[in-house]
């Protein structure tokens, strides 16, 4: 058993890009519609997709969690949003951030711009600034929408609005090429998102993945949900020697043989290939810690 699982979380750790790649198109299958310049408007987009992609990308498949839920906490007649919170919770405590290693399209551009070669700045005297998408999350995307109305009582949709990057990148800039009249109409507010994306494109060239430690509000709660969820790492302390490879080679800033539950792990699966006595894997299930320390321990006592 243990053998097939250190097989998979290496095949898993091996394959990721490509897997980044596959999950990418799938959000984003109807490629048609760039040069139509229209938007999928079928049934898929009743349906939220588990990573950070705008609804209006032309190609996109299904709707951004984010974005529907602001779009109904944002209506005039506000109701909680069930499904989309129903089925964050849901994608949470079977992924975590895993979700963020390998299934979000954002993500993966801003590891693809960070092999940009040049000098690379380490994050870890940053840390601080991961909270800040907590902030976000809470501000942004919950209560302003709600607190801040207009005169028929709708709120704007205040982080897809004024902050997403996302939104620019996917939606605004490939439908402003196709339409005309969308181009003519871009104003102020493009020009602050434009700005928005091109400091996270910089900033993700010199460092790690900016976006998702320090703003992103989809990767917040993923964090949250890191510590119950049921796909996650474990680590054999039987094994473990203590060389410390695993936590150099961690580019999310974690020490995984201390906390393999921290909330900025995203599943990457560096730490596994790195890990010279395979004592670090994938786990999966209920009833499974996120550190074999107790297994450990007994397995010395019996011995």
């Amino acid at each position: 058993m243990d053998k097939r699982i250190n097989t998979v979380s290496h095949l898993l750790a091996r394959f990721r890009g490509l897997i980044q790649a596959a999950a990418t198109l799938a959000t984003n299958i109807h490629l048609p519609n760039f040069a139509k310049g229209g938007i999928y408007q079928g049934a898929g987009k009743a349906v939220c997709v588990p990573g950070l992609n705008c609804y209006s990308c032309p190609a996109a498949s299904g709707a951004c969690p984010i974005g529907s839920f602001q779009s109904v906490v944002g209506s005039s007649k506000f109701s909680f949003s069930y499904y989309v919170t129903g089925t964050l919770i849901l994608i949470g405590v079977l992924l975590g951030r895993f979700v963020c290693g390998f299934l979000c399209p954002f993500g993966w551009l801003q590891e693809l711009l960070h092999k940009i070669p040049g000098k690379k700045l380490s994050t870890k005297k940053l840390k601080p600034l991961t909270y800040i998408k907590y902030a976000v999350l809470l501000f942004a995307v919950v209560l302003l929408p709600v607190l801040v109305v207009n005169d028929v009582g709708m709120g704007d949709p205040f982080f897809c609005k004024y902050i997403c990057p996302q939104g620019v990148l996917e939606g605004a800039i490939p439908l402003s090429i196709m339409n005309t009249g969308i181009r003519f109409a871009l104003g102020k507010l493009f020009t602050w998102k434009l700005a928005i994306l091109i400091a996270v494109v910089v900033l993700s060239v010199l460092f790690y993945r900016p976006f998702c430690k320090w703003i992103c509000p989809l990767g917040a709660f993923y964090a949250l949900m890191n510590k119950v969820s049921l796909l996650g790492i474990q680590v054999d302390q039987c094994k473990c020697v203590s060389c410390g490879k695993c936590a150099k080679v961690c580019q999310m800033d974690v020490d995984v043989t201390r906390t393999p539950d921290h909330a900025e792990c995203i599943r990457c699966g560096k730490c596994v290939g790195a890990c010279p006595v395979d004592a670090i894997s994938f786990r999966y299930g209920l009833g499974v810690t996120g550190n074999s320390t107790a297994q450990s321990a007994q397995a010395r006592e019996n011995k």
